[in-house]
């Protein structure tokens, strides 16, 4: 891996070997606004900088976590303008929080569903399936 360099910075693909995302998924966010346009070389190569990294790397983990794409943005505004308090993380975090414990009741609720309607089927070659009766009816 290329060790970074203050006076040369990074190109996009060191960047993307560095944080471990995908060229496509950093031209997405550069046109998307939530990462900063980055300075151009003599050649007209852009240039990335330790301040890119580190963004790139929240943007990342927030994603990993579940964050939308609007609450990553959201994050990054508060950090951007130096405004941010921890209040206000904290119930943005909260909110997701609920949303993700929302998603986990309903894997729960679908999971138990499927397993009892699957424990009803006998998997034999016959035309009569429970699984496919359960999801008729619920049609």
């Amino acid at each position: 891996m290329k060790a970074f360099s203050p006076d040369k910075g990074l190109l996009r693909a060191d960047l993307a070997r560095r944080t471990g995302c995908n060229l496509e998924t950093i031209r997405y966010y550069e046109k998307i606004g939530m990462m900063p346009d980055p300075p151009r070389s003599g050649a007209g190569y852009r240039v990335y900088d330790a301040g890119h990294v580190s963004r790139l790397r929240f943007i990342l983990r927030a994603r990993e976590l579940g964050f939308s794409i609007d609450d990553v943005r959201g994050l990054l505004a508060l950090m951007d303008r130096g405004t941010q308090t921890c209040a206000e993380v904290k119930q943005r975090t909260e909110r997701h929080l609920a949303d993700v414990r929302a998603k986990i009741a309903d894997l729960r609720r679908i999971e138990r569903i499927l397993a009892e309607t699957a424990s009803r089927c006998s998997g034999d070659e016959v035309p009569e399936c429970p699984v496919l009766d359960a999801l008729e009816s619920q049609a």
